[in-house]
């Protein structure tokens, strides 16, 4: 084993010359921007390189297992089946509503082949909404499991669609003139090829729609670029950790590793299409799905399937530190614990530590915008800065600006702007937003954040989240971390209370761990030694249950601020 190496020792030995990840400088969309040299230079790419992979498992749901080969002639024939059956060609919108499953995967890979684009639209949406999308982006087909067709089936008549394919319709409403995936894959055969159109990295590749929360969701158009370098971030961090523990990765003729990965998030969300599958595809590893969520069940993955990467958001990873059942399964295999995404609790370190001693903590930040990943942070650096996602990657621009749009120096808090190949174009169809949100390759992401004096970034707030009480700016993510610094908190979230002279108050919504049961007094008197006084919650609101959440896992604090103070939004 050779000596372990600091960041940018490791760094130097990846990104230079004629090394695994050469970076190189083009102009993109009239903007000087850096790239992964050796990137694919497109989706279809990555899939055709998966034809030499056999009998090894892919997907793993359950008994369900699809094979390298399975699913190499799967998506070869539904790309037929779409194309011939219902036109689909360059540049064509077909969407992808489901729950993660096998068949998410066969049709994403069968539509960004075929050069037309993907829009996986979030599983949790209500029939409007999906309809929205649908319209907004204007799919010619639709691709859905029964769940989704059922909600979708009222809806269907106002849209405009070439056809519906559903898979697993079970006993749902039928959707009239609906083709079965079923059927439509009883064909398939192991002749079937690829797709050969010509794509260019610039070329469109997908639309993720965002959370909505602020008002109708905007899709955000992603390109085969902004993927691919994401595939190649990826690859780049787990040659990192190699390098930095003092072994040689297999791009620099170490051995191969024999990667498996748990999937914590849904594929219709960045972090699960571009940062897990994506990636496992793109290295031959196994990725293994759960029907639901479930700490229990993962750790029970975990040692089936001998699990050796795991990703998801912190709270996934809390809970499965937590889990009060956690000796009874055998996590030995697992060697990266991956999230981001929503605030890290400061004890989620000292637990994963306590916990996996064998797994390296990898924290990572982006949004939608960047293609899940723009900046990260892990192992010993994380154990130093547990409350920051680290430093950019090597294909990334980051700056701290302020009100004024100027930019402030390390230590000042503003709003974080990030560039590079990995930012998307825009909103689909959408100029204004297009407008408020990208200028001359920067994205303006809307956190605040500050720098310190080693670059490392620490995201303080959503803007839009922070509350303003007598003229006092408070940033929630940081009487968040008190309250998680707490042993009976298991969630927090900060939220503003109506007020008629200060404008808002401090109120807090937590869930407590099972077995405590700490009163709302005793809340407040640990905020009151912990933050300024200001800051200190008047309420605290104490629950059993888990707080609301999206498909991300992020905490809904806009749904809990309608509930509990529905004049807020009048």
């Amino acid at each position: 084993m050779a000596k372990k190496l600091s960041r940018l020792e490791a760094e130097r030995r990846l990104i230079g010359r004629g090394l695994p990840f050469e970076l190189l400088e083009l102009e993109i969309r009239g903007v000087k921007t850096r790239v992964w040299r050796h990137a694919p230079v497109h989706l279809g790419e990555v899939f055709a390189a998966t034809a030499g992979n056999t009998d090894a498992d892919y997907i793993v749901l359950g008994p369900e297992r699809l094979t390298y080969a399975e699913h190499y002639t799967q998506v070869c024939h539904f790309a037929g089946v779409l194309a011939e059956n219902y036109g689909i060609a360059k540049g064509d919108r077909v969407a992808i509503a489901m729950r993660n499953l096998p068949e998410w995967s066969v049709a994403f890979w069968a539509v960004v082949s075929l050069g037309a684009i993907a829009v996986p639209l979030n599983a949790w949406l209500t029939g409007r909404e999906l309809a929205f999308c649908l319209d907004d982006c204007g799919a010619r087909v639709a691709v859905a499991d029964g769940k989704r067709a059922a909600v979708l089936a009222p809806h269907i008549d106002s849209l405009d669609l070439a056809g519906v394919i559903v898979t697993r319709a079970g006993e749902s409403r039928e959707i009239a003139g609906a083709a079965q995936w079923e059927a439509l894959m009883a064909g398939a055969a192991e002749s079937a090829q690829p797709a050969k159109v010509p794509i260019d990295p610039e070329d469109d590749a997908t639309i993720f729609y965002t959370s909505g929360t602020t008002g109708e969701p905007k899709g955000a158009l992603g390109t085969h670029r902004n993927i691919c370098s994401n595939i190649m971030t990826v690859n780049f961090r787990g040659a990192m950790k190699k390098l930095r523990n003092g072994d040689l990765p297999e791009s620099l003729g170490g051995e191969k590793t024999a990667m498996s990965v748990l999937a914590g998030a849904p594929f219709f969300h960045v972090t699960g299409c571009h940062s897990t599958l994506a990636p496992a595809l793109n290295s031959g590893a196994k990725t293994v799905i759960l029907r639901r969520w479930n700490p229990e069940k993962a750790l029970g993955e975990i040692e089936r399937e001998s699990i050796t990467n795991f990703v998801g958001v912190p709270g996934m990873a809390l809970q499965l530190a937590e889990s009060p059942n956690f000796s009874d399964y055998d996590t030995a295999s697992l060697i990266s614990i991956g999230f981001g995404g929503a605030p890290s609790p400061l004890r989620l370190q000292r637990r994963l530590a306590e916990r996996f001693p064998q797994a390296t903590a990898e924290v990572g930040y982006g949004l939608t915008e960047v293609s899940s990943v723009a900046t990260f942070i892990s192992g010993e650096d994380y154990e130093a800065k547990p409350d920051s996602v680290g430093h950019t990657i090597p294909t990334s621009d980051i700056r701290i600006v302020g009100e004024n749009g100027a930019d402030l120096a390390a230590g000042e808090k503003g709003e974080i702007c990030l560039r590079g190949p990995n930012v998307v174009k825009g909103y689909w169809r959408n100029p204004e937003a297009s407008a408020e949100t990208f200028d001359g390759g920067w994205m303006r992401t809307g956190d605040i954040g500050l720098l310190d004096d080693d670059g490392c970034l620490f995201v303080l707030d959503r803007a839009k989240d922070m509350l303003l009480r007598g003229g006092e700016n408070i940033y929630c993510v940081e009487i968040e971390n008190a309250l998680y610094r707490h042993p009976a908190v298991m969630e927090a979230a900060v939220i503003g209370r109506p007020h008629d002279i200060l404008g808002e108050e401090v109120v807090a919504i937590v869930q407590i761990m099972a077995g405590t049961c700490p009163s709302e007094g005793d809340l407040i008197e640990y905020c009151a030694r912990h933050l300024a006084p200001f800051k200190v919650p008047v309420q605290i609101d104490i629950r059993n249950e888990a707080l609301p959440s999206g498909a991300s896992g992020k905490i809904l604090k806009k749904e809990l601020q309608r509930e509990m103070f529905p004049e807020f939004g009048k």
